[in-house]
């Protein structure tokens, strides 16, 4: 993707992913206006160093916003952790989940953090409760964003724009330095959902990304490609009857 895209939403793309080479490009993207990753991510690439790998992509990722999640399990740690990651750069975020392994709630903790003024990205929120009880802890505090799961929402066969939609007018209500951020991505379309509902930010990946050039796309002219894919790779397959 580059400045031609044909994307002209109003919703901010945040890059998401763990692969060094990849995030770098894609932050050299004028379209992508932040970046994100989690200790998943990172694991699934092969990292073994969390700090050496986050330390070395903010040596090129300074301007752009990026989200560093915290990965202890206990408060204490968690908030020792946040403090760390804070330390990093002007340009961190510091993911903390809406609950611990445990289901203990993180509330008091994110109120605590977010109003020692660390920029944070709540994470993986799927219930309005939580949403609600997140914009409340933050409100007043650092800019703060709330992530709300929504393709986790639709793998459960809920539609997840009527969660969002809700959380939109929750974040509307509430300090302007909150945004809403529709996580866990999974078809280009979730970008078109998001924009149309006022969402501040998506998470996308690789994958989704590279599909944003057919936005708009003539449809005969995408079904004649796609037969051509099809000759091709039979073709290439060296297919016979």
């Amino acid at each position: 993707m580059s400045k031609d895209s044909p994307y002209t939403g109003r919703v901010k793309i945040y890059a998401d992913g763990a692969d060094k080479s990849t995030m770098l490009e894609l932050n050299r993207d004028p379209v992508i206006k932040g970046l994100t990753t989690n200790p998943t991510l990172m694991k699934q690439s092969g990292i073994t160093d969390y700090k050496a790998f986050c330390l070395d992509i903010l040596k090129e990722i300074k301007e752009k916003p990026i989200s560093f999640e915290v990965f202890a399990d206990d408060f204490e740690n968690m908030a020792r952790q946040a403090n760390e990651i804070k330390s990093w750069g002007e340009n961190v975020y510091v993911k903390i989940p809406i609950t611990n392994s445990k289901g203990q709630s993180c509330i008091p903790l994110i109120k605590d953090l977010a109003h020692s003024g660390i920029k944070l990205n709540v994470t993986a929120l799927l219930t309005l409760q939580q949403i609600t009880e997140t914009v409340k802890a933050v409100e007043g505090g650092a800019p703060s964003i709330v992530s709300v799961f929504a393709g986790r929402i639709a793998d459960t066969g809920r539609n997840p724009v009527p969660v969002m939609s809700a959380a939109v007018e929750i974040c509307k209500s509430a300090d302007p330095n909150i945004e809403l951020l529709w996580a866990s991505s999974r078809e280009l379309y979730n970008v078109v959902e998001a924009d149309q509902i006022g969402c501040h930010i998506i998470t996308c990946t690789e994958s989704i990304i590279k599909k944003m050039k057919n936005i708009n796309k003539d449809l005969t002219q995408l079904s004649l490609e796609t037969v051509q894919m099809f000759k091709n790779d039979a073709e290439a397959a060296g297919f016979q009857l």
